[in-house]
């Protein structure tokens, strides 16, 4: 099964329909989740780990892996 590709498009207008302080990368989250409707953290691992601003993004958090983005997913977060 090919890996959809990030919609960075799409993604700026779901943005703009979000809390203004929250976080790139949670709204990125959010928006993998209910645009192309996958919500498994390997599926949007692999999803991310194609795109190469979502890389950055995954590094700057430390997140090498699926098991990283999972145990992100599911941390407590503040707001």
């Amino acid at each position: 099964m090919e890996v959809p590709k990030i919609n960075w498009n799409e993604y700026k207008e779901f943005k703009k329909h979000r809390l203004k302080d929250e976080d790139n990368f949670t709204i990125l989250l959010h928006f993998i989740k209910s645009y192309y409707n996958v919500s498994a953290p390997v599926d949007i691992f692999n999803m991310l780990n194609e795109d190469e601003l979502a890389v950055m993004m995954l590094q700057k958090r430390d997140i090498s892996d699926a098991e990283g983005l999972e145990t992100y997913l599911f941390m407590p977060r503040n707001g």
